[in-house]
């Protein structure tokens, strides 16, 4: 028995459609917000993963797909193409960001793999997900969610991944896919999930500090992730250890100690602060952010 009652399946396909093309809209808006930093071709990613959900959802809407296995199918493309944004943070270094994108790629092809094989082998079949590969599936999306563990945006992270995990439930480790196609309440939450954390992504944060160092390193944080700037911050404390730095660099930015009146060690700090951030972000990026760039951080 279902907490919603039934709705004709062309009504809910629209539904979703139109909840993702909320998700496209504040995907177009956050890859204008992340330019100048190694985050943009994951925001790509989640423009083009809504941009799928949206055209699959709407297809069906219209009658386009034959029946409820070609929907599953569909879905199945659009699932693989929505865990490829939280992969592509996990690769967003310079240099080698660019061809990680095609190790991401492949990624998507292989979790989608099962529909082309239902559409061109078995016609008329749902996809048939092994189950190492509804497993591997369930680890992306969590992996995803992790990655924004400490951060600002873990509540919009945990709405996306709620509604990521009711979307791709047909294709999760002891999910019948037949069954799990026709509930359609669940998509509905899950779209509407999805759509709430995009837009709460879009929601700007308080200034948590005026700090130079502290403010682009947390903008940064919400924008990769704590993977990466976790990274950061141990090659900055290993340098500060180094050369005695009374300062520490943690997710909550930075922690200065020892005399307030001394302050000699700061621009140093500041240019190996920049050289490690001009890892991830642009010049242009910095100076947004208030830091004032030297030619030297690219060394």
């Amino acid at each position: 028995m279902t907490v919603f009652p039934d709705l004709p399946p062309s009504v809910a396909h629209a539904i979703v459609a139109t909840l993702a093309a909320v998700v496209v809209v504040a995907a177009g808006v956050g890859a204008w917000r992340v330019r100048g930093t190694t985050a943009v071709p994951a925001a790509a990613w989640a423009v083009a993963a809504a941009a799928c959900c949206m055209a699959v959802e709407a297809w069906a809407a219209r009658g386009g797909l034959a029946d409820l296995s070609a929907v599953a199918s569909a879905r199945l493309v659009a699932v693989a193409l929505s865990v490829c944004p939280a992969m592509s943070l996990l690769g967003a270094k310079r240099p080698q960001h660019g061809v990680w994108q095609v190790i991401v790629a492949s990624l998507a092809v292989v979790i989608a793999m099962p529909a082309a094989s239902a559409a061109v082998v078995r016609p008329g079949s749902f996809p048939d997900v092994h189950l190492l590969a509804r497993g591997f599936l369930l680890v992306l999306v969590v992996a995803g969610w992790v990655n924004f563990l400490g951060t600002s945006k873990l509540a919009a992270a945990t709405l996306l991944t709620l509604g990521l995990l009711l979307l791709a439930r047909p294709f999760l480790p002891g999910v019948d896919t037949a069954g799990a196609m026709s509930a359609s309440w669940a998509d509905i939450v899950g779209a509407g999930a999805a759509a709430a954390g995009a837009v709460t992504a879009m929601l700007p944060p308080k200034p948590a500090t005026t700090e130079s160092i502290s403010t682009p390193f947390i903008a940064l944080r919400d924008t990769i992730g704590s993977a990466w700037t976790l990274r950061i911050a141990e090659r900055f404390n290993a340098t500060a250890e180094s050369r005695g730095w009374p300062c520490r660099l943690s997710l909550a930015g930075l922690e200065a100690g020892g005399d307030p009146e001394d302050d000699a060690w700061r621009p140093q700090a500041g240019r190996v602060f920049e050289s490690l951030m001009r890892r991830f972000v642009s010049r242009a990026w910095l100076r947004r952010h208030g830091v004032r760039t030297t030619k030297a951080a690219d060394g």
